[in-house]
């Protein structure tokens, strides 16, 4: 597996790189300091990368923009916000713009591991946060991963007793932790897709938030549950 590493301090790329080769003996790590070297090492082999962190603190441009501009340019290679900050909201828009993980750099390297092998096996990471009215998250903590596997069904049915969903709607939730498109829901629960939009409107009133981005998140920070959902990040209508 070929990484491609973006992050200007050189403290932390040096230190980053050894925490990501620890996951397997065929990981080999190159090292951006800059958007502009990303760039450069893109166009000389953008075939050969497997994986894409990202520092949303960059001196020569925006994290989020060049997030878009990685997702636009090279779709099938995930990428993962690795950030000092540890702002819901933050989380929230990287996942929105095509993330498929976030890890706050002041987590463990264990989960940093964790966290890059579920997004690998293509789930998507998302920490454990404490959302307040100032969308800053307090309280977070570490959380190790456990198998992505089980997600949709251990989360749907906390959230059918949390939330008081209908068996329906917790059917239609889990489909939808597991990425799958309202055309899917319906044709896996034999469903019309109107129906089906109706019921993940209603999944949504429910959770009180208003995208699927959103029902993850909430989803993934119910008390007791681990920051894991195998849930590509931009699903289709």
């Amino acid at each position: 597996m070929k990484v491609l590493l973006i992050d200007d301090h050189p403290l932390i790329l040096t230190a980053l790189q050894k925490v990501i080769e620890g996951i397997g003996t065929h990981v080999s790590v190159v090292g951006a300091n800059s958007a502009k070297a990303a760039r450069e090492a893109l166009a000389a082999d953008a075939e050969g990368f497997d994986l894409m962190l990202l520092d949303l603190r960059l001196g020569d441009a925006d994290g989020f923009d060049l997030l878009i501009e990685l997702r636009n340019a090279w779709p099938a290679v995930p990428v993962v916000v690795v950030s000092a900050s540890d702002r819901s909201a933050d989380v929230i828009r990287s996942i929105d713009l095509g993330a498929m993980g976030f890890v706050p750099k002041r987590a463990s390297n264990e989960t940093l591991q964790e966290a890059l092998h579920v997004v690998m096996q293509g789930g998507i990471y998302v920490p454990q946060m404490t959302m307040s009215s100032e969308g800053e998250s307090a309280g977070a903590g570490d959380r190790r991963a456990g198998d992505p596997s089980n997600f949709a069904a251990a989360h749907s049915a906390a959230a059918m007793a949390a939330f008081k969903l209908t068996p329906r709607q917790t059917d239609v939730l889990a489909l939808l932790l597991r990425g799958l498109s309202n055309k899917l829901i319906a044709r896996e629960l034999n469903l019309s897709v109107e129906t089906v939009k109706d019921h993940v409107a209603a999944v949504l009133r429910a959770l009180g938030v208003n995208s699927r981005t959103q029902a993850v998140l909430a989803v993934s920070q119910m008390p007791g549950q681990g920051g894991i959902a195998p849930w590509p990040p931009r699903p289709s209508n």
